[in-house]
């Protein structure tokens, strides 16, 4: 019955080389984010930029999660300067996400994004970014400790401040929650049509949403796959989007 049938969610990959050939691959914790969150089906996307058919996979799609990852959207993206050396890319990631994205939200294609894929949708509405927010100065450090155990490292590292009338405080109910945080880059200028979720105590944006977005388009820079069933507040993220994926199934298959 078409009541009964889960939403199916793609997830874009990033690529890597191992060894001798290159890989398209996905963490674990994003998929079992959608299949424990979100109660969905994920769907690995390989990272093809313009040979992907990207609106012929938005057909088959109820949803789309954008993941975290180790690399940075290049700096040509949003006008910023050039990487420090050593600075990790994928390039093939950018070329697939960033066009993905904006035909997703414009096409009322539930969104959720993560950590690197909050940084990519702030771009695509042509916000910038910090690559270096310890650089910068009146930031708190949000970088993870690499020497901790990744339990701790995707422990709670601060709180954020929920936006009143905003999606996440009348999901919740709450004013404050306490959160993960593993990032490098952060929010430097707002894109156009993005309304604050959620900041920091030092006033970086941690999440927003789309004003405009036909359906749910979120981005959140923690990282709420984490164990996900375990915090109710990351839970209430992923029970909303899928939420908004199993409607979007219900009108595709009508």
């Amino acid at each position: 019955m078409p009541g009964s049938r889960k939403p199916l969610v793609g997830i874009p990959c990033c690529t890597t080389q191992q060894g001798l050939h290159p890989f398209h691959q996905v963490g674990d914790k994003y998929i079992m984010g959608v299949v424990d969150g979100a109660d969905a089906v994920p769907l690995l996307i390989p990272a093809l930029g313009d040979q992907l058919a990207g609106e012929q996979l938005l057909d088959s799609l109820d949803g789309l999660l954008i993941t975290g990852s180790p690399s940075n959207v290049e700096p040509h993206h949003f006008n910023g300067p050039p990487s420090d050396p050593g600075t990790e890319h994928d390039p093939r990631r950018d070329a697939t996400n960033l066009p993905l994205i904006r035909a997703a939200v414009a096409r009322g294609l539930p969104v959720l994004a993560i950590c690197r894929g909050f940084q990519e949708m702030n771009v695509v509405f042509d916000g910038s970014l910090h690559q270096k927010l310890h650089e910068v100065g009146g930031y708190q450090e949000h970088r993870e400790d690499k020497a901790l155990s990744v339990d701790l490292q995707y422990g709670p590292a601060h709180s954020v401040s929920l936006e009143p009338g905003g999606w996440l405080a009348s999901w919740t109910g709450l004013q404050t929650a306490m959160v993960n945080s593993l990032h490098t880059q952060g929010v430097d200028r707002l894109g156009d049509g993005l309304i604050v979720e959620a900041r920091a105590d030092d006033g970086l944006v941690e999440a927003f949403r789309v004003a405009d977005a036909p359906a749910f388009a979120l981005a959140v820079q923690w990282h709420p796959e984490w164990k996900v069933r375990e915090n109710p507040f990351y839970q209430a993220i992923f029970t909303a989007f899928g939420d908004a994926c199993r409607q979007r199934a219900l009108t595709r298959v009508s």
